[in-house]
């Protein structure tokens, strides 16, 4: 587009262009006379100038590329500063525990009982081998032995932090956590790739699960339902590659996504209808977006003498309700026989008279069950799945109903996720690392093979302000009668859909 400079370093020329006169100027004082210009011996045709001068107009107005800001390195977070010095003596020390102490005898003991009997232990260890420290270097690692021989180790401190949404461990040396949607590197490490691979067989142990060379693969949970992922070798050649994604103390709730602009205050309330309303809801997003954190909050509009059975991977949902039903798949044996799969659960839960069915994560075949209860009278049933937008979702949701190996017609496949599903919210997780709910969408039927959806809320990217964090809106679409609306009335709730619709609209 822009050509090549001529030989004599003037203006930018082009082909079929005349190359530019320069403008000459008086000469200062004390400097040499110019010369004239060397005119070329082949003269320039103006093959067409209205183009040209359109291409020398695109020229001038192009706008500026900036240049790349340099790369600074990546900097670790510090958690807590420890020495090299200090990793020694506390190897030592712990070698020496690990050699006086009967374990079994202490797994007998409740965790205030263990954590003294290994105080007074480790302080004999001190005065035996001599070692100097401070009260305060004693407390620190008292502490930090308690947690590998009880806890979880160095992640203890990380997993104390509610501002934390992933841990990801890359071996023993390598840390990286979450925070506010941003990734950074900390300073955390293990002692070897056999203290973090004792850690992550605890983890797993816990729930009845095992992580080995002959099983490197396991999913997980934490006793407060974080989720966790091991892969260890010979999979995972640096080694175990141990994935947290952590859930905060308090439970989230939609007056929570309010606060954080997720969802605009109508929006929520028009979600507490639909929840309410027993409407069937999916949850659509990526990874990452907050669809297990928005169906928690999704939960929380059921009513307290419905029986509600949910089904997951890893149990992970955290409802309030008197009444609820938790199952978990299980993985096979080592024989590889006993599994128990998502579309065992889903199928196993129709005969246990529930009100409403709640599937963690539709991800394979158990996405035609989970439409068969749709459509039998558990109205009200939820389930997520990975998807960027609501359109994508009803597509992945016919893939894998036809990945399950079901023999059926799409336009039958369709008419089914029509008449099943009312509802698709789709979360998303911006560039800035802010996770909102982008679009709220009726499932209305079909016209001809094409299923037909109508957005009730969507989410306008704005712009960014001076931080870079994204700015934007939730606007209403201006539907005032969506499709639940006799749903809403029937359940007594539609002054409160058509004043959340207003408001929204205003």
């Amino acid at each position: 587009m822009f050509g090549k400079r001529d030989s004599d370093g003037g203006g930018l020329k082009r082909k079929g262009q005349a190359a530019p006169t320069p403008v000459q100027t008086a000469p200062q004082p004390g400097e040499p006379e110019p010369t004239a210009p060397q005119q070329s011996s082949q003269p320039v045709r103006v093959e067409n100038p209205a183009q040209a001068a359109e291409q020398v107009k695109k020229v001038v107005e192009a706008p500026k590329v900036r240049p790349p800001k340099p790369q600074e390195p990546v900097k670790p977070v510090v958690v807590e500063t420890r020495s090299e010095e200090y990793y020694r003596t506390k190897s030592n020390i712990y070698n020496a525990l690990i050699d006086t102490i009967d374990l079994g005898q202490l797994a007998q003991l409740d965790p205030g009982e263990a954590r003294e009997e290994i105080g007074d232990i480790v302080r004999e260890i001190i005065a035996i081998k001599n070692v100097v420290l401070s009260i305060a270097e004693q407390e620190k690692l008292l502490q930090d032995i308690c947690n590998d021989v009880l806890g979880y180790g160095p992640l203890e401190p990380l997993l104390e932090r509610d501002d934390i949404a992933d841990i990801m461990v890359n071996g023993a040396g390598q840390v990286f956590i979450e925070v506010e949607g941003k990734v950074q590197l900390t300073n955390v490490r293990f002692r070897d790739n056999s203290q973090l691979m004792n850690i992550c067989q605890r983890i797993v142990s816990q729930v009845g699960r095992r992580v080995d060379e002959s099983s490197p693969i396991c999913d997980a949970r934490l006793a407060d339902g974080s989720r966790v992922n091991v892969i260890s070798n010979p999979l995972s050649i640096d080694g175990p590659a141990l994935t947290i994604r952590k859930f905060k103390k308090d439970k989230l709730t939609m007056n929570n996504l309010v606060e954080f602009k997720s969802i605009s205050p109508e929006g929520a309330k028009v979600l507490s209808i639909i929840g309410a309303s027993r409407c069937n809801v999916l949850i659509s997003g990526g990874t990452g977006s907050g669809k297990t954190t928005l169906l928690n909050c999704m939960t929380a509009f059921i009513e307290e003498d419905e029986r509600v059975i949910t089904c997951e991977d890893a149990a992970e949902l955290q409802l309030q309700q008197p009444h609820v039903v938790r199952l978990e798949t299980r993985p096979p044996n080592l024989e590889g026989s006993g599994e128990i799969t998502m579309r065992d659960l889903v199928r196993n839960c129709l005969r246990m008279r529930p009100e409403r069915i709640i599937v963690g994560e539709v991800r394979g075949p158990e996405a035609f069950d989970l439409l068969q209860a749709m459509n039998t009278g558990h109205d009200g049933s939820m389930g997520t799945l990975h998807a960027n937008t609501p359109r994508e979702a009803l597509s992945r949701l016919e893939s894998m109903i036809t990945m399950g190996g079901f023999n059926l017609p799409s336009r039958t496949i369709r008419e089914m996720i029509c008449g099943s599903i009312d509802v698709i919210i789709q979360a998303a997780r911006l560039r800035d690392g802010s996770r909102r709910i982008t679009h709220i969408t009726e499932v209305l039927g079909m016209e001809g093979d094409v299923v037909i959806t109508q957005d009730l809320f969507v989410y306008e990217v704005e712009g960014e302000d001076a931080d870079g964090k994204i700015l934007g809106r939730h606007k209403s679409t201006g539907i005032a009668r969506p499709a639940f609306w006799d749903r809403a009335r029937y359940y007594g709730r539609e002054g409160e859909l058509a004043a959340a619709l207003d408001a929204a609209a205003d």
